[in-house]
């Protein structure tokens, strides 16, 4: 592997910078870049870990349901994927998988019916790609006018540029630049709140929790037993595991 040095990253700066890239999404990629240079596998040794001694079972929850909970809640989709795997050019979350209805048809479903049953404007937010929001945004704009309407539907996910595996220096492809870029995968979530302006915007409007999910996981709904435990345990992560 080359030698780099603390200069290496400028270039990626530079390019990031010009794009209009948020500083939280530099800073984020530029932790990964000196990793991949200093020789970091990233994998996390056996040894280095622990198991947990003890998880919550969601049937042993006794919390009341607070539905007044759902107020301050955001349901948030990562679908910043392609189904290029599966022979798609657009997001994978707009493959057909029961009768017509796509991922997003049964997703959007499920928000306004939540709405329907509680009372509450539950809010739902999509993080996209610069890959999938345009096909996104057209199906909703097409088939449920009412919530791309609504006010920060969509939060774009960071881009960061694809690197050159010899130099470590950006990737440059003249027949189509748009191939020099990448999505740094859904541990972005955190940059592209912070560097989008969304989480400030949510505080400021009384959000505190976030329900987060894959698009193409139709299993994983909001539950408002959960989000009362989660919310009387003051935990500031929770995770669901199977």
């Amino acid at each position: 592997m080359s030698k780099a040095t603390a200069s290496s990253f400028e270039p990626c700066r530079a390019k990031m910078e010009a794009d209009g890239v948020s500083q939280a999404a530099i800073s984020a990629f530029e932790s990964s870049f000196k990793l991949l240079v200093s020789g970091e596998s990233g994998m996390i040794a056996e040894s280095s870990i622990s198991p947990v001694k003890e998880i919550a079972k969601a049937e042993s929850i006794s919390a009341e349901p607070d539905a007044a909970l759902l107020k301050e809640t955001v349901v948030l989709k990562l679908n910043g994927g392609l189904g290029t795997g599966m022979g798609l050019d657009k997001a994978k979350s707009l493959l057909k998988v029961k009768g017509d209805d796509t991922f997003l048809d049964l997703t959007a479903k499920q928000v306004v019916a939540m709405r329907e049953k509680f009372g509450f404007n539950v809010k739902f937010m999509l993080m996209n790609s610069f890959s999938t929001s345009e096909d996104t945004l057209a199906f909703f704009g097409e088939k449920y006018p009412e919530l791309v309407k609504e006010d920060g539907l969509e939060m774009l996910q960071n881009k960061v540029p694809k690197l050159d595996a010899t130099t470590f220096e950006p990737a440059v492809c003249e027949s189509n630049p748009q191939n020099e870029w990448c999505p740094p995968g859904h541990g972005d979530l955190y940059a592209a709140l912070v560097g989008s302006g969304s989480l400030d915007k949510l505080l400021e409007s009384g959000y505190k929790y976030m329900f987060v999910s894959n698009s193409d996981n139709l299993g994983a709904t909001l539950d408002t037993e959960i989000l009362t435990h989660f919310a009387t345990t003051d935990a500031p992560f929770m995770m669901e595991c199977c």
